[in-house]
């Protein structure tokens, strides 16, 4: 009984903490228990655990810090703190008045001004066998906030908190390589990256099973079509796919099809020998030959030209081309991914794409979702945006205020995340007008949510409709829809009380007739 009157509640925290280390849990799950820990031994308002990526520092948890601020990455060259921390063997304790710019100085949930700067600080240096591997800081608006900390208690918690990131990089070794420790601990930080989906930001339910169809077809070489509206990233999931499969130290190749007029489509792909066709004055090789042992990503695959679809029927089927003027094929081994925003299978039926090209490009098929569909991650994408404006024009730091998070929420953005990035790269310009260089760029709510653009239209000589009633009449509806459309610049509110609708079932309707 003595024993346990006499037991620090400090200690039992960090027991606690040490234990979970040796514990069965998801990562998620062990980030969450750390920052617990934290919270209880240290008094603050913030606390954040990032990673080391090269000469910065991504986050990945925290507590008490905005949502935007996941987003961002914080170099040493602009954090001389972060910098400070990242160079010291223990850790660090800032005096309140110390001039050195807080990182998370406008990004504390609260900091109800998103102005107002930090008063204490401390961060710990994250270190495993002297490899600097992440680091712990900890954030208070009250200035003697850490004044009574026992240097002790920072050291072993810095500890643990390396040991925990330690024990990630162990776990994701053992599961994708069985190569010596030292070699893992090296390559560690890239292989994290691809972990995250080369790219690919959220953590929203529809995110997360989307990484998982990645990681699963990942590991095949199975034929991948990827399709999703304009501007959802159809993209980043080609790339994370090849990252993340046994190919990713060969190249991938992008190939636009929408890009590739017929009379040099066969060329761009196959390859040529020299005096093959009028300006053939050297031999050179297609993309499938460049991409041979790698990855082909075909972009707007509903694009490709008829005549050149029989060739890449081959490709797939046989693993042979032949480049133009050739009279003998080459073997090549390429992984094709695809991806379009069309209605193939509508384009299978109207004859304008080929049905055993289609079932050979399908073979695994991904969706990726809209942003409309993810709206929890629109804070961690915002953060991110705004800072590669920063980074991009040579900003100050850029703050959101609550209420420009609440406007974005609110929009539908059917350009999704590529007009969300868009539309935030010319709020930090505009507002970057408003201040000195060097100074907070603060980005308030405009009252005017981000225009709505139109689905690609049908060219205007496009041939009239046949088939059944039902084929007529939705090309009438399709036809109607694209006219109210266009009239109000591709303001989709609007065009729906032209027609007498709802928003939402405007939106519906258009997705069933294939316009969106």
């Amino acid at each position: 009984m003595l024993l346990q009157e006499q037991r620090d509640p400090d200690l039992d925290v960090l027991l606690g903490l040490a234990i979970d280390l040796t514990a069965n849990l998801a990562t998620e799950d062990r980030y969450r228990r750390l920052l617990e820990g934290v919270r209880q031994l240290l008094p603050c308002d913030a606390v954040c655990l990032l990673r080391r990526d090269g000469e910065a520092f991504v986050p990945v948890a925290s507590h008490g810090l905005v949502e935007d601020a996941m987003g961002r990455r914080y170099l040493l060259a602009e954090h001389p703190r972060l910098a400070q921390i990242a160079g010291s063997m223990t850790p660090v304790r800032f005096s309140p008045d110390v001039e050195l710019p807080d990182p998370f100085d406008g990004l504390l949930e609260k900091d109800a001004t998103a102005l107002a700067h930090v008063h204490a600080c401390l961060g710990c240096p994250l270190r495993v066998e002297d490899q600097l591997v992440g680091l712990l800081t900890a954030d208070a608006l009250l200035p003697d906030a850490f004044a009574d900390l026992d240097p002790r208690l920072l050291t072993w918690l810095g500890a643990l908190a390396g040991a925990a990131l330690h024990t990630r990089r162990l776990v994701e070794a053992l599961e994708h390589s069985s190569q010596r420790l030292g070699s893992v601990a090296r390559d560690l930080l890239r292989a994290a990256e691809e972990q995250r989906g080369g790219g690919l930001l959220g953590q929203s339910p529809k995110m997360l099973a989307l990484k998982k169809e990645i990681s699963l077809v990942a590991q095949s070489d199975l034929s991948v079509l990827i399709t999703g509206e304009t501007g959802s990233g159809k993209e980043l999931v080609a790339r994370a796919i090849h990252h993340q499969s046994a190919r990713r130290q060969e190249p991938l190749i992008y190939v636009n099809c929408a890009a590739l007029p017929e009379s040099v489509a066969e060329s761009e792909l196959f390859g040529h020998l020299r005096g093959a066709f009028t300006g053939a004055e050297q031999q050179r090789a297609g993309k499938f030959e460049v991409a041979d042992r790698g990855t082909l990503f075909l972009d707007e695959i509903g694009e490709l030209p008829l005549s050149i679809q029989p060739k890449l029927l081959r490709a797939l089927q046989e693993g042979e081309i032949q480049r133009v003027g050739a009279d003998r094929p080459l073997s090549v081994d390429v992984r094709v991914l695809a991806a379009t925003n069309r209605d193939l299978v509508r384009a299978v039926a109207e004859g304008r794409f080929r049905a055993d090209l289609y079932h050979r490009l399908n073979v695994y098929p991904i969706a990726v979702p809209p942003l409309r569909e993810r709206g929890e991650d629109l804070a961690l994408l915002a953060g991110h945006f705004c800072d590669q404006a920063r980074v991009r024009l040579g900003l100050g730091p850029v703050r959101l205020l609550p209420e420009a998070r609440a406007e974005l929420a609110a929009a539908t953005w059917p350009g999704n995340v590529r007009e969300l990035e868009n539309h935030l790269f010319r709020l930090v310009l505009r507002a970057a007008e408003k201040v000195a260089r060097g100074e907070v760029v603060v980005i308030e709510a405009t009252g005017v949510l981000p225009n709505e653009v139109a689905p690609p239209l049908t060219p205007p000589n496009a041939a009239p409709a046949r088939g059944n009633l039902r084929d007529r009449v939705e090309a009438f509806q399709r036809q109607q829809i694209q006219q109210a459309v266009q009239a109000h610049q591709g303001n989709w509110a609007q065009a729906a009380e032209s027609l007498g609708l709802h928003r939402s079932n405007l939106h519906h309707l258009a997705r069933r007739l294939g316009l969106r």
